[in-house]
């Protein structure tokens, strides 16, 4: 058998070659067709399922209209927790003198209710006073101790007989960070007041703590008529207000209840607002 020649075996690699590369040409267009053909098939099923409204099960859904965060009123806001331990009644380390001199001077602000200022002059400094305000919420039965704030008990006793504070609203409530309920502002803002103020009656020792009754104010020695009755937490509060007083079991379960109804916030995340129940003091009456 004659043998082949040089060149014709060269010849034959050349041609197992190019059609090796043909083959493999042949190979990468069947690899490009399959994926164009893949990615075709994904977005027509995209299509069908946008054009369906996203409603397959496998398919998380959303509304065609999403309103923005601004655009969501805000829930009332309720605490996370109110302390069920009453806390003891504020008490002086050094006792005050039988009588203390109090003055009651013209504030810079017109009364919100036509009242007369206590008159100035010494008052005692002992005994308890109960006052009792009946409100739309139940009653709050609150005790006033002369020997933790004389002047303050004094004034307060003043409002209650010429029913300053009956029909007035209490227009605030906290249930985030501080936890207490305000009132005594015939106006119901929060910026009214009896036309005058008195002094600070505070000590170093003061806390406040679930049970407490104290006078709200707007700055050293701007006391009034509003007040706060603390019903949980007040860790936050430095001893700037006048504390003149408690409030019962019975009163702290009506504020708990009406704390966890929520408050109606402006500023989401403050837990400060209107309670969502109102609440209004009927009358407020010295009780025996």
């Amino acid at each position: 058998m004659a043998k082949k020649k040089p060149y014709q075996r060269a010849e034959r690699q050349r041609q197992a070659e190019r059609e090796a590369q043909l083959a493999q040409r042949r190979q990468q267009r069947g690899v490009v067709i399959a994926a164009a053909l893949s990615v075709l098939l994904v977005v027509g099923v995209v299509v069908v399922l946008a054009l369906r409204g996203g409603d397959d099960s496998n398919v998380a859904s959303q509304p065609s209209e999403s309103p923005s965060a601004a655009e969501t009123p805000a829930g009332p806001e309720t605490p996370a927790s109110i302390p069920t331990a009453i806390a003891p009644a504020p008490k002086r380390a050094t006792p005050l003198a039988a009588q203390m001199d109090c003055k009651y001077p013209k504030s810079t602000e017109p009364a919100s209710k036509k009242v007369n200022p206590p008159a100035n002059g010494k008052v005692t400094a002992r005994g308890t006073e109960n006052v009792t305000l009946a409100t739309t919420a139940g009653n709050l039965n609150l005790k006033l101790d002369r020997a933790l704030a004389p002047c303050a008990v004094n004034s307060f006793l003043s409002l209650t007989g010429q029913k300053y504070f009956d029909n007035t609203t209490c227009h605030r409530m906290t249930v985030t960070g501080l936890q207490v309920l305000q009132c005594g502002d015939p106006s119901g803002t929060g910026s009214g007041g009896p036309g005058y103020s008195f002094a600070d009656e505070v000590f170093p020792t003061l806390r406040y703590g679930r049970g407490v009754l104290a006078m709200a104010n707007s700055g050293p020695n701007t006391n009034g008529s509003q007040f706060f009755i603390v019903y949980g937490d007040a860790s936050v509060l430095e001893p700037k207000y006048t504390a003149f007083g408690t409030v019962d079991a019975a009163s702290l379960a009506v504020l708990d209840a009406l704390a966890r109804k929520g408050v109606t916030v402006e500023q989401p995340g403050t837990g400060d607002g209107k309670p969502v129940t109102p609440v209004q003091i009927k009358t407020a009456k010295v009780s025996s």
